[in-house]
């Protein structure tokens, strides 16, 4: 198997190709500003960019952006320091990851990222009809701030609902052996559904 590197990205290049292929995973195109903006961390393989995240660790987060002013002025969360935050967005995994180890090891890198940045809130933001994210973020106990449509300004793009959400670093770092499980449950129930089909389609025959 070949070996997964993981590299900052930091050329025009490879950051429109990232905010490309996260826009063709998640429906969702990134501003260029924003995610220039932040930690762009892509996974390659064969030399080709299969997979990725950002960690953006400075105010001005995508995902507060979006939450109405009545929330905000509600929810105490909004009393801590956004120094004390960070956010990660963008996450994407394309097919050429099909293991549970490869998939595993984007997770745990990302986790460690998340812990040494030194920070006390991790801000995650989705597609709150996409239930594959929702149960990740169960996995590393995401408290809800918001869910429905996003606060948006004009030009800026999202899901037509979202659902934001935060957890700790630590949180991150003790989800990574639960993360392990369900990817290896995943995988063996989609071999067992694949077993099936091929099964129903061999009776057909």
């Amino acid at each position: 198997m070949e070996k997964l590197i993981f590299r900052e990205i930091e050329t025009r290049v490879e950051t429109e190709l990232f905010i490309e292929k996260f826009h063709t995973s998640a429906g969702v195109k990134l501003p260029l500003n924003y995610v220039e903006s932040s930690q762009i961390i892509g996974v390659f393989l064969h030399d080709k960019l299969v997979a990725g995240y950002m960690i953006v660790t400075s105010p001005g987060y995508r995902s507060l952006m979006f939450v109405p002013d009545k929330i905000k002025n509600s929810n105490k969360f909004f009393e801590n320091n956004q120094n004390d935050m960070l956010e990660v967005n963008g996450l994407w995994i394309g097919p050429s990851i099909k293991t549970p180890r490869q998939q595993f090891k984007i997770w745990f890198h990302m986790a460690r990222n998340v812990i040494t940045s030194r920070k006390k809130y991790v801000l995650l933001m989705s597609n709150s009809k996409n239930k594959n994210i929702q149960s990740l973020h169960a996995l590393i106990n995401s408290v809800p701030i918001y869910e429905g449509v996003p606060n948006l300004m004009i030009g800026d793009e999202s899901h037509e609902t979202i659902k934001v959400g935060y957890t700790t670093p630590w949180d991150c770092l003790a989800s990574v052996p639960k993360y392990w499980v369900a990817v290896v449950r995943n995988r063996q129930r989609r071999l067992r559904l694949k077993m099936v089909s091929r099964q129903r389609q061999l009776a057909r025959a």
